[in-house]
């Protein structure tokens, strides 16, 4: 900067606190770093959920009505667009010397447009690559190829993009990106939240617990087809779903078919009772189903478990299953009925003979000096705020 005044950041994103997701943690992380920094912030956002906590921060919030779907998100294109055409005229008109765009890549067009129309630079901030979920669901292949196209204009535009991990950044690469602009920041979760010191939840048998959105990539379906071994060997064992998603009406159309009354659905819960429940169960699970070009996410689920001190119980392949298997962080097998009812029961009978408590800081501890929300947030700001003072 070529004056003492502080840097002004805005952060567009159609998800922030206090709205629940992986997202909205992530973007929380990186303003708060942001002002950390010396930045003046201000976040270009939608109105929460009705009931939605208080949330008065020290930054400015600036916030929209948007089209919601049934199940209170902001998901489809119709809803994007609700936020995305109000946000193009409320980021021309913002004084800014620097924008930071979360996906969908509609937002990151918005974002790129109106950059290049005020001439400041942009910062994407790729917490995945979204064409190649787009691609794992039934989307007609013009829409993907749009999308797609949208993506790439939004990532080969932007002065830097911030990636939460390597095999994303190779992701971003493949689009046409100089490597030069792309960073690596890593991610996580809020270790003063989802940590092993805590009350737990209670129950009359072994539970598993899966947090967080529920969508076809990630084939949850798999653990409630698995259920039924399980019950053979432990008859009181449940699975408990915590979250939403567009997958939500099958597995719940499965699990009366498939085990009644041994699986229930407790919708959108604060991170604090989420880490309760983490924290009580026999194994958290997470998913991604393969062969869906979704292989390289880490999905912060897993973080979310470890840091509670709680096994994980993956079933896929690729990076989420190297990151559970290298790290002792639980049970990593193969995507296929017999082998994710194995692990579910070796953690079960894990913990009734107390081996999971063997374990439980050694995970957490990991989490600790690995993951941690808040250092990838002050990563990530640093390199959002690089772009304005390498101008200088």
């Amino acid at each position: 900067m070529s004056d003492n005044r502080p840097v002004r950041a805005t952060v567009a994103t159609r998800l922030f606190t206090p709205e629940v997701g992986a997202a909205s943690f992530r973007l929380k992380a990186l303003v708060d770093g942001l002002v950390a920094g010396g930045a003046d912030v201000r976040v270009v956002t939608t109105r929460p959920p009705k009931g939605s906590p208080a949330f008065k921060p020290r930054y400015k919030v600036s916030r929209w009505p948007v089209l919601r779907d049934a199940g209170g998100n902001v998901r489809g294109y119709v809803q994007y667009m609700s936020f995305d055409l109000p946000a193009f005229f409320r980021l021309l008109f913002s004084r800014a010397d620097v924008v930071v765009s979360e996906p969908p890549p509609t937002t990151g067009v918005v974002v790129a447009l109106t950059s290049a129309l005020r001439r400041r630079p942009f910062v994407y901030y790729a917490a995945d690559i979204w064409t190649e979920a787009l691609s794992a669901t039934d989307v007609p292949a013009v829409v993907i190829r749009v999308m797609r196209a949208a993506e790439g204009f939004a990532l080969r535009r932007a002065a830097k993009v911030i990636a939460i991990s390597d095999a994303v950044a190779q992701k971003v690469e493949q689009f046409g990106v100089p490597q030069n602009r792309v960073t690596v920041v890593g991610n996580g979760i809020d270790t003063s939240v989802f940590g092993p010191e805590g009350e737990s939840a209670g129950s009359d048998g072994p539970y598993f617990v899966y947090t967080g959105t529920m969508s076809e990539w990630q084939g949850a379906d798999i653990f409630i087809r698995a259920l039924p071994a399980v019950l053979a060997e432990y008859p009181g064992a449940s699975i408990r779903f915590f979250g939403q998603g567009a997958d939500e009406p099958h597995l719940r159309e499965l699990a009366g078919e498939t085990a009644p009354g041994r699986v229930t659905f407790g919708g959108v819960i604060p991170p604090a009772d989420a880490a309760r429940w983490i924290r009580g169960a026999a194994a958290a699970l997470v998913s991604i189903k393969p062969g869906q070009g979704y292989d390289f996410a880490k999905p912060t689920k897993i973080y979310a478990a470890a840091g509670c001190g709680t096994p994980v119980v993956f079933a896929g392949t690729g990076e989420g299953a190297a990151l559970v298997s290298a790290n002792g962080l639980g049970e990593a097998a193969s995507y296929d009925v017999d082998s994710v009812a194995a692990a579910m029961c070796r953690v079960a009978a894990a913990e009734k003979s107390g081996g999971n408590a063997d374990g439980r800081d050694a995970r957490a501890g990991w989490v600790q000096q690995n993951a941690s929300l808040a250092t990838s947030g002050q990563h990530a700001a640093a390199e959002v705020l690089s772009t304005v003072t390498s101008k200088g």
